[in-house]
């Protein structure tokens, strides 16, 4: 892929950002377990979070492969960091085409400024890949003109330390599948709203956990887009982040990748630099080669999407093939290391459990390929 001059600065810059002020505390920051706002504002100010959106909400108004480039550049010094930026780019469009204008004005500028993050609430303890068949509704209440959510969703990213949600909830009768869904906007200090966050094997600086919707009373105004055909709202965002999760999984393997290439060169075994064995260095080579196919074909959905074509099979590919391959590839530089890299004080185990979360989170490898096959040969691919 050939860079043009713009895209080569504002590459390097979120390199430098990455490299300098995210990578060495890294480790420091999971194991803290908390969200650092102020590391969140300085990424607005260098204008790293929704830098896709339009330049009127904060934004730079970037297509999507110069976006994909600095999600990239940002999962290679903190993996964790790097989901900021793609829940920003994704809730951020999902306000901005479905919300009222008030809502875009106040919340869209906050979370581009890392003033504000707002989880999106799909998932719930039946559902899982399952989407549609959500439990929790929304039904209206004449008397003040408002909508009552009530019950459950689970493992949402962001749970306990979001400043907004946007919760899809049922509206239509119990059996309505898809077509009875509808999307709200729902502030994390409305009345009736409570959280729990997990103890994950990874991902503990960006937490998940369960959001409880208690009667919780929405004006109508908050509903996005229109009644009952809210599901699309989410699913239409996702042939994106799905491209990006691809990236920002390679991201993460590159680095462990750069790092076990300077330890072979480094480290010496029987009198030599293991760099010397091919049984250090093919597996290294190995995991180049599948890191640079996967890196590719994230670029060329983006690429697609940016010109208006269908990506959707495109982007299942790198959700499922991203996180596969760079679990494996962390993996393998942590053997690269033998001992030393048995320890929590490495950063491939903390990238190796980082990027395993997203093996489940957003859609399962079975999922996806059942969206490829269905985009191959339609609705003959389900199987019942």
């Amino acid at each position: 892929m050939i860079l043009n001059e713009e895209q080569k600065a504002l590459q390097e810059a979120a390199r430098q950002f990455s490299r300098k002020r995210l990578l060495p505390d890294y480790i420091l920051r999971e194991k803290k377990a908390t969200l650092d706002r102020d590391l969140l504002q300085e990424m607005g100010q260098l204008g790293l979070l929704g830098m896709d959106l339009p330049e009127q909400v904060g934004g730079m108004g970037l297509d999507g492969v110069t976006a994909g480039l600095l999600f990239e550049e940002v999962a290679y010094g903190d993996f964790n960091i790097g989901a900021t930026m793609l829940l920003t780019s994704l809730n951020g469009d999902i306000l901005l085409r479905n919300a009222r204008p008030s809502i875009v004005q106040e919340w869209l500028p906050r979370m581009t400024s890392g003033q504000a993050i707002v989880a999106i609430c799909l998932t719930e303890p039946r559902g899982g890949s399952d989407a549609s068949n959500l439990q929790v509704r929304a039904r209206f209440d004449a008397t003040d003109g408002r909508y009552v959510i009530r019950g459950e969703k689970t493992s949402i990213s962001f749970a306990d330390r979001a400043d907004g949600y946007i919760v899809f909830a049922r509206t239509g009768a119990p059996d309505s599948g898809a077509k009875g869904v509808s999307a709200f906007f729902v502030p994390s200090g409305t009345p009736g709203i409570a959280t729990t966050c997990f103890d994950d094997v990874g991902g503990l600086a960006t937490g998940r956990g369960s959001v409880f919707f208690d009667d919780v009373r929405v004006p109508p105004e908050n509903m996005l887009g229109e009644l009952d055909k809210g599901f699309v709202i989410g699913m239409q965002g996702f042939d994106y982040s799905r491209a990006l999760i691809g990236l920002q999984c390679c991201g993460a393997a590159q680095a462990s990748l750069d790092e076990a290439w300077v330890y072979a060169k480094e480290r010496e075994a029987f009198g030599r630099p293991i760099a010397q064995f091919q049984g250090v260095t093919f597996p290294l080579a190995e995991g180049e080669s599948m890191i640079a196919a996967v890196r590719q074909l994230g670029y060329h959905a983006l690429a697609l999407r940016d010109a208006g074509e269908r990506h959707t099979a495109e982007a299942a590919m790198c959700k499922w093939m991203g996180p596969r391959h760079a679990f494996d590839v962390i993996h393998q530089c942590l053997l690269t290391f033998g001992h030393y890299g048995w320890s929590k004080d490495s950063p491939h185990q903390q990238r190796m459990r980082d990027v395993m979360g997203l093996e489940i989170g957003d859609g399962m490898a079975a999922v996806m390929k059942l969206v490829i096959a269905r985009e191959r040969i339609g609705r003959a691919a389900v199987q019942y």
